[in-house]
């Protein structure tokens, strides 16, 4: 049996989720204040989740970052069907909007049980990571979001990619990943394990350097197993 040392997380859907709240009242920010073309909100809706999908692939595909300003640009676009000029927007007041909405609506933890397994780990001696994809929301926002939850506590660094300018399932991005753990200590491959919802950005990335991974909440697994399987595991080594 594996003994792990080192867990690394994902965040979206392996450890929090969206406040559907935010999302109906960006697009309705969006359907009123960008919409030349007439829109229904609807069709803004549809725009945000089109734009979404087709980012996270690009991002999976190449292992770089598309940023989030350039995401909402990419919205704005095609709500407008290309007749606007995007150098009319202040990004910088947009996204500053956008996270003050993020605020009003947090995203929330993915069940009851996430925190306790991550202080759970902390508290038996193992060392904790973030390895997160970003998307709409930049890093430097869900570090915030991640204290307003408690949960940041449990993590010894956090990796993002827009701050890395690379993306899950990049190995590039998961050795920047490895290289932090060996400054905190050090660990062979095969006592590091990631944790996600995503086969191809998680558990395929992960085996992309060696690592182990386990698939969790997009299947019929649950976070509470790496508290069976620690529990276990100090069992096989008593």
């Amino acid at each position: 049996m594996a003994i792990y040392k080192h867990y690394s997380f994902d965040l979206w859907l392996t450890l929090i989720k969206s406040n559907p709240l935010f999302k109906q009242e960006r697009a309705r920010i969006f359907h009123e204040g960008f919409n030349t073309q007439g829109k229904s909100l609807e069709e803004v809706q549809y725009t945000f989740r089109q734009v979404d999908l087709m980012v996270n692939s690009i991002n999976e595909t190449t292992g770089k970052n598309i940023d989030a300003d350039e995401m909402y640009l990419m919205v704005i676009s095609q709500i407008n069907d290309g007749k606007i000029n995007l150098h009319d927007i202040d990004v910088d007041a947009l996204y500053s909007n956008m996270e003050d909405l993020i605020f009003q609506h947090m995203p929330v933890i993915y069940c009851d049980q996430t925190a306790d397994t991550l202080a759970y780990l902390k508290d038996a001696d193992r060392t904790v990571n973030l390895l997160s994809n970003t998307g709409f929301i930049k890093g430097s926002t869900l570090r915030k979001v991640l204290n307003h939850l408690n949960i940041d506590r449990h993590f010894d660094f956090l990796l993002f990619s827009d701050e890395a300018g690379l993306s899950k399932p990049n190995p590039a991005f998961f050795q920047l990943m490895l290289d932090e753990v060996a400054k905190l200590r050090a660990i062979d491959p095969q006592h590091i394990i990631h944790v996600g919802d995503n086969p191809r950005a998680d558990v395929w990335g992960a085996d992309m350097v060696g690592i182990k991974s386990l698939l969790v909440n997009s299947n019929n697994t649950s976070i509470t197993t790496l508290k069976q399987t620690h529990a276990a595991q100090n069992l096989f080594t008593a």
